[in-house]
Formats: C-alpha cells, sequence, structure tokens
C-alpha cells in the first residue's frame, strides 16, 4: 500500500479508551488590520495576497461563537472554535464581486462582500450569522507525531466513535513518519462523523451497520461505506485538503 516508505508498526486495531484530541498550531499571531473591509479586499479588486489584515485571523459570530480563518496557504482553511476539524475551502467568485467560500462538498461555508460584510454558514445557521474580524491568530498546521502519538490519537478517534455508538467501533490504518500527522487528523474527522450520525435517527439506522474504519492512501482523498466499513482515503502530499471533510464522509454514508 505504501511500500515505497519506512514503515511504522502500524496495521492498528484500536479499543477506545481516551479522549478526542484537535489540531496543534505554532506560529506567532499576527497584527490586527484597520478594518474588516481592508482586511477582505484590500482597495482594489478581490486578490487573497492583497490582504491587509493578518493571513490568519480570528472572527466572532454575532450569535455567539467564533472562528480561525488561514489564508496563508494556497487554500483557505477555517476551523470553529468548539471543534478540532479544520475546513479547507474553495474560494469561488459570486454576484456584486463576493467571493463564497465552500467546503470539498460544494455547500458555502463563508462569503465575503466587497462592502466588507463577512457571513458565516452552519448548520445551525443555515441562512447565515454576520461575523466580525477580532484579531490575528496562529496558522493552522498538522502536528509531527511519533508512533506513540498516533497510536494515542487512533485510540482517541475509536474512543469518540464508540462512545456515540455505545459499542466498539475500531480503527484501522496503515502510516509512515511522513503520513502520520494526516493520518491522524483524518481518523479524528471521521470520528467527528460517526458522533453526527448518532444525532438523529436516520443516522443511528446507518449507524447501526457500521462495524469500523478504515484509514488508507490513494490517489485523491475520499470516502465511502461498503461491507460496514467506512473507508477513509487520504493523499498526503496535499496536506489538510489531503483528506475529506467530515460533511463528506456523511454525505458518503447516504446519511446526508
Amino acid at each position: 500500500m505504501m511500500s515505497a516508505r519506512p514503515m511504522l508498526p502500524l496495521r492498528l486495531l484500536v479499543a477506545a479508551t481516551l479522549a478526542v484530541a484537535g489540531i496543534a498550531s505554532g506560529a506567532p499571531a499576527a497584527a490586527a488590520p484597520g478594518s474588516l473591509r481592508e482586511g477582505l479586499f484590500g482597495e482594489g479588486r478581490y486578490d487573497s495576497r492583497r490582504f491587509a489584515a493578518p493571513p490568519v485571523a480570528k472572527y466572532a459570530v454575532e450569535d455567539g461563537g467564533g472562528f480561525i480563518l488561514d489564508r496563508s496557504t494556497p487554500r483557505p482553511m477555517m476551523k470553529f472554535e468548539d471543534s478540532a476539524e479544520v475546513w479547507v475551502l474553495q474560494p469561488h467568485p459570486a454576484p456584486r464581486g463576493d467571493i463564497i467560500y465552500k467546503n470539498d462538498l460544494g455547500q458555502p461555508v463563508l462569503r465575503a462582500t466587497r462592502l466588507g460584510g463577512l457571513t458565516v454558514f452552519t448548520p445551525a445557521r443555515p441562512s447565515g450569522a454576520a461575523a466580525a474580524l477580532v484579531g490575528g491568530s496562529n496558522p493552522l498546521r498538522l502536528p509531527t507525531l511519533g508512533p506513540e502519538a498516533l497510536l494515542q490519537r487512533l485510540a482517541q478517534a475509536s474512543a469518540r466513535a464508540s462512545r456515540a455508538a455505545r459499542r466498539l467501533i475500531p480503527f484501522e490504518a496503515d502510516a509512515s513518519p511522513e503520513t502520520a500527522p494526516l493520518v491522524a487528523d483524518a481518523a479524528m474527522v471521521a470520528a467527528e462523523a460517526v458522533v453526527r450520525l448518532s444525532a438523529d435517527s436516520s443516522g443511528r439506522n446507518v449507524l447501526n451497520g457500521i462495524e469500523k474504519v478504515t484509514l488508507v492512501e490513494g490517489r485523491r482523498p475520499g470516502a465511502s461505506l461498503r461491507a460496514g466499513v467506512i473507508l477513509i482515503t487520504i493523499t498526503p502530499e496535499d496536506g489538510l485538503a489531503g483528506r475529506p471533510s467530515s460533511e463528506r464522509i456523511l454525505a458518503a454514508t447516504g446519511a446526508r
């Protein structure tokens, strides 16, 4: 599967024992910009390289909560403060010069207007909620992981999924030292999808047929459900963009 790379002893079937962990980050925060309009659009036409705002910034949502928007990489990334999942976004032009940021299912997550407004869309806020710039933040990055830390992350993912299902759901993965950080992150995202399955009756019906989660490397990121196995495909060279989001995993199960 990954014979070209040195393998860790990691054909792993781990039981549920630990709590879920999030993504570490570690660069110094940038200074806050003068205005949200300048931060989003600068003085001229839209160009993500001309933002006056910090490349990584924190935003507060009008009805509570907040998120980090990281534009320091070719693909913008976003993380809500109450979740460990990082969403990799794709900007798309919209009418009136707006920009819509979409997830890997093509669903809108953020909308930025030329007037400086920023709107965030979530399942709890389908019509959108306004967000305001707070200041700079730290970039969203995958942490460095050794074999022991990867085992712990997989155990944590299995623990969280198993609690949601009220039975053991083991996580199985192949990993090398290079792919370990993305494997760990993809496992956490898969556990989040399982938890979300348990939240309603249709999802629980699907969850009843899930026996385990398997993570493999492939040419492009994806997710599928076959014979009781959630199969997560990762593409390590794409970084955080190289694994499916929890929303895409849910869609693959047929529960959304």
